[in-house]
């Protein structure tokens, strides 16, 4: 029986991964919980898992709710995620909060020598070499939960590293596919969090809306592959989670209905295939794909742009991005402003070479601080 821990586990795919542990209780025994500040999701869930150990990373939150968590260990503030992480009884950590504080908590538990479910992409996007050089010196495994790579990742097992020619990502292309920048400059948040296909939380429903999104994802994918043949193609009916070309020219692709218990399930149940029958995928359905439009959604280039240039340079991509969606949500800035910022902030921003976990982080809070001053 696998011994997991799910760091927020009220958010979207914390609580999907715990529909894989009812499917399976056989397998699967929940050590630790985590929540930012929904004590109300936490109390039900660890009532129903029994967990050895809750946390509640808001103070206030932690503050008032430990009362009513008196038949279970309950730790809480700044350092919840860490603490968990540090525990030496987990198999697998699922890392599922969003922001830059997951990659300490993965950090940790790679060091730790657990191995981890990775649902945020922080931790790779602004800490790729470092968390890649962690994973190598403990020989544990990062297992992606995001859709697409975890269809690379499966149609990786076709093959040897040395036969691959390419990964190719598939895009829905958002809301907004097809649009031009003048139909843009008038998006309203309201109009860019309705994605077609996916049902998502505000600031990814953004990045999809902008192609952010799959911007994150190759840089995701250089250091979760350790490859820079990283391509991607419009796949409006998402279907087809992504692709691998081969040497001989042969592509292998993963299709499934847009269910996240998909590759949460395979993360968890690796290298098993276990049934999962509500995502069950019928065939008489149309595929089609287009080329990207890059002068209107220029983000996925310049993703590949800050790979070359490396150091933190993808740090302070991200950390753009995340200043530039808040300021979008909150109406201070244009829709059509967030890819033209991101790109002056990289082009301002000094970079560090081969920055340590601090300098990352320092990296982080004075991009982000610097954008919301300068716009608020």
């Amino acid at each position: 029986m696998k011994r997991i821990a799910i760091l927020g586990s009220s958010g979207s795919i914390g609580t999907q991964t715990l529909n894989v542990v009812r499917r399976y209780r056989d397998r699967f025994k929940v050590v630790a919980l985590s929540v930012n500040s929904d004590t109300e999701t936490l109390k039900k869930q660890t009532d129903e898992f029994t967990p050895e150990l809750a946390g509640i990373c808001d103070e206030n939150a932690y503050d008032a709710a430990k009362a009513n968590f008196d038949q279970i260990e309950l730790i809480g503030g700044k350092n919840t995620l860490i603490e968990i992480a540090a525990r030496d009884d987990i198999d697998i950590l699922v890392v599922a909060v969003v922001g830059m504080c997951g990659l300490k908590a993965v950090m940790k538990a790679l060091e730790n020598g657990t191995t981890v479910a990775l649902a945020n992409k922080e931790s790779l996007v602004a800490g790729g070499k470092l968390v890649m050089d962690a994973a190598k010196k403990s020989g544990k495994e990062i297992r992606p939960i995001d859709s697409e790579h975890s269809a690379v990742w499966q149609c990786l097992r076709s093959g040897n590293k040395t036969e691959l020619k390419r990964i190719i990502l598939t895009a829905s292309g958002g809301p907004f596919y097809g649009k031009t920048l003048k139909q843009l400059k008038n998006v309203t948040p309201e109009m860019a969090i309705n994605h077609p296909t996916w049902k998502m939380g505000q600031k990814i429903s953004v990045d999809s809306a902008t192609m952010m999104n799959k911007a994150l994802e190759i840089i995701e994918a250089r250091w979760l592959f350790d490859t820079d043949k990283i391509d991607y193609i419009i796949h409006p009916q998402s279907i087809i989670h992504s692709m691998v070309e081969y040497a001989d020219g042969s592509i292998i692709a993963q299709l499934a209905s847009p269910n996240m218990e998909l590759p949460i399930q395979a993360a968890l149940t690796y290298p098993n295939i276990l049934p999962l029958e509500n995502a069950r995928f019928g065939l008489d359905r149309n595929i089609t794909f287009s080329e990207p439009d890059e002068s209107v959604f220029p983000l996925p280039k310049l993703a590949k742009k800050v790979l070359s240039v490396g150091g933190n340079a993808p740090c302070i991509f991200n950390a753009a991005n995340e200043a530039c969606v808040r300021l979008f949500l909150d109406n201070k800035i244009a829709f059509t402003d967030i890819s033209i910022i991101i790109a002056e902030t990289l082009e301002k921003t000094q970079v560090i070479h081969e920055p340590t976990l601090g300098e990352i982080y320092d990296t982080f809070e004075t991009v982000y601080g610097k954008l919301m001053r300068d716009n608020i």
